[in-house]
């Protein structure tokens, strides 16, 4: 399962959803779409946008878990 922090860490740096997507000129409801970890797909130039926004690594972001075997 891949999962996106993009909420960690616009808490963390005290940003809102809004105000980020002003920010990077990615839309809001990607944003919010990225945040909820229901986004189906991740184009690389908003990858690119959120690492240079954030002053990050891509691994900051996004996280593989293995799902739990049922």
């Amino acid at each position: 399962m891949i999962i996106i922090k993009l909420v960690s860490l616009l808490k963390e740096k005290n940003i809102s959803q809004r105000e980020f997507a002003r920010r990077t000129g990615i839309r809001h409801p990607t944003i919010s779409e990225m945040c909820l970890n229901k986004v189906k797909s991740l184009p690389v130039e908003n990858l690119d946008k959120i690492c240079v926004e954030l002053d990050c690594e891509l691994s900051d972001i996004i996280e593989y878990r293995k799902e739990p075997l049922e």
